[in-house]
């Protein structure tokens, strides 16, 4: 894992301090270019964060309530969506006597309707088209327009032409279309 700037840790903190208090959410802090994914805090800091004892954390890795990236050695490391999570799991199970088989299928629901929203918004947004790819799982994924993007679909377009000896066959592809397929080979 790559070492994180002082300056970036104390941003992230302080947006999971936001988060602890109710001040923000998720939504809010993916909007502002949080990266929800970046493994930032060790097992310390989620801890104190989210008013959490560190043993408490190890249990709810271990059932797979919250799952924290590692390191190359094997240490924890939690981000913001996992801070989210912890705080909720605690107030879920503390305040509404919920157990942890509970807790854990309400957090999975949650996030699904917040990809879902965030899709929607996605989708929603006006004059903007969208291009798809496929992973090598097979998982179609929408990826972000961009000018180079552009640039590079119109410098691909060629002129089919017929291979020797044999009639044209219609391919069905047409020329004028906006769409582009992706793919390669990775060793």
């Amino acid at each position: 894992m790559a070492r994180i700037a002082r300056e970036i840790r104390q941003l992230y903190a302080m947006c999971a301090a936001a988060l602890v208090l109710g001040r923000a959410d998720l939504d809010g802090a993916d909007e502002a270019g949080f990266d929800l994914e970046l493994p930032v805090f060790t097992v310390g800091q989620a801890a104190d964060i989210a008013d959490i004892h560190p043993q408490t954390l190890r249990q709810y890795d271990r059932v797979g309530l919250v799952t924290p990236q590692r390191t190359e050695g094997g240490a924890r490391r939690y981000c913001l969506r996992d801070i989210d999570r912890l705080v909720q799991a605690q107030r879920l199970s503390q305040s509404e006597g919920i157990n942890l088989a509970g807790v854990t299928r309400i957090l999975n629901l949650q996030e699904e309707n917040r990809q879902l929203r965030r899709q929607i918004r996605r989708l929603q947004a006006a004059g903007e088209e969208s291009v798809f790819t496929a992973g090598r799982d097979g998982d179609i994924v929408e990826m972000q327009r961009s000018n180079s993007a552009r640039m590079w679909r119109r410098a691909i377009r060629t002129q089919t032409r017929a291979l020797p000896g044999r009639a044209p066959r219609r391919t069905g592809i047409d020329p004028d279309s906006k769409s582009v397929v992706l793919y390669g080979f990775g060793a």
